[in-house]
């Protein structure tokens, strides 16, 4: 068997589970995880040993999937829209779209790892646990990174209102 096979075959399990808690998609979790386990093959140099490698495979199929997530957003936002209209009154739809583009725009003013560690659990749906694995830190670390976060985001978002 070769090394490649062996990698493949330790870590095929955790990684493709991982990737599912992020898509919630089996066909889209296996694809994102073929492509993680060709990334790195194809960079396995520039693995230094800082963390796990299960770790850093995650990190690899982690950022696959955002990428695709960033790319095919505008068309999910539009026929998330669409469904949204036709479910909820004109009125509604604005309050609520004004209020989420507020949080987004905090989000997008926070520094790292508060904004992947929201991001990772809010649109992730990642356990505090796997969100510290990821950073190579504990899960109450995770815990007070994302509390943090949540508190900047909402005082952003409170100061716009006043």
């Amino acid at each position: 068997m070769s090394e490649f096979e062996e990698i493949y075959t330790a870590y095929y399990d955790d990684v493709f589970k991982f990737v599912l808690t992020l898509c919630k998609d089996k066909t889209m979790a296996e694809d994102i995880t073929q492509e993680t386990f060709l990334k790195a093959i194809n960079n396995i140099n520039s693995f230094k040993n800082q963390c796990k490698f299960k770790v850093w495979l995650c990190q690899i199929a982690k950022n696959y999937y955002f990428s695709l997530y960033k790319k095919n957003k505008k068309n999910r936002e539009s026929t998330f829209l669409e469904h949204d209209f036709e479910m909820e009154s004109p009125e509604r739809k604005l309050v609520e779209r004004e209020a989420a583009l507020e949080v987004h725009k905090a989000l997008h003013k926070l520094d790292d790892p508060y904004k992947e560690v929201f991001t990772l659990r809010i649109f992730g749906e990642l356990s505090f646990l796997d969100i510290g694995m990821l950073f190579g830190k504990s899960d109450s670390w995770s815990r007070v990174t994302f509390y943090r976060a949540k508190m900047k985001i909402k005082e952003a978002t409170n100061e716009k209102r006043v």
